[in-house]
């Protein structure tokens, strides 16, 4: 089969399964047009928590562009796969950005994967800036103090706490619409923001 019809049949994110049932082939010849694909730079392969590879199949792989997941999956022991790429060209997205975008997509699986970044970022000013430039300078400050007390993180700056904390007049947001939390009500109330997630959503990390 051709290179091209291959891309075109199998374009998005596949398992063997699903190629087997796209192309009407055998296993091992699902594996063969994967392996194929691969070697000329158009899948990306990542593990699910139950240790089953999925495959990304695209074009855009092949161009050498990185996604903010792919940043995410890069810090976190919880991976995201996921149909939606938005890969970047040109540069390679800051953590800063991964973290915004991740809070912006209101998915609590991505959110909580996203906690993990909170280890590395070291550039607050630019963390700041896209928080604000977003409208969630609490957001980021409730769920770094989450992240705190799951993993070893990098010291945020007086100044972010300072300014996000100034923001504490206005009523109460959601980082994910119409989620509370029942074990994390004092952060909460330190920033008011309402938390997606309870000790038992943690789990991943500990």
């Amino acid at each position: 089969m051709q290179k091209t019809i291959l891309l075109q049949k199998l374009s998005g994110i596949q398992t063997i399964e699903s190629v087997r049932d796209i192309l009407h082939v055998s296993k091992p010849m699902a594996i063969y047009y994967i392996h194929r694909l691969r070697k000329n730079g158009y899948v990306k392969t990542r593990r699910q928590s139950n240790n089953h590879r999925v495959y990304s199949i695209s074009i855009d792989n092949k161009l050498g562009g990185k996604s903010y997941f792919d940043i995410i999956n890069m810090y976190s022991p919880i991976k995201i796969s996921t149909s939606v790429t938005y890969q970047i060209y040109g540069k390679e997205p800051g953590l800063e950005e991964a973290l915004s975008y991740a809070i912006k997509t209101r998915s609590l699986r991505t959110i909580l994967a996203s906690l993990a970044l909170f280890k590395k970022i070291s550039n607050w000013t630019r963390l700041y800036n896209l928080a604000k430039e977003n409208h969630i300078e609490r957001q980021v400050g409730a769920l770094y103090d989450l992240s705190k007390k799951i993993m070893k993180v990098r010291r945020m700056t007086k100044r972010f706490r300072n300014y996000s904390l100034s923001q504490k007049k206005y009523r109460f947001e959601y980082v994910i619409p119409g989620l509370k939390s029942r074990d994390f009500v004092d952060i909460e109330k330190a920033w008011k923001v309402y938390l997606p997630f309870n000790k038992a959503d943690l789990d991943g990390f500990l």
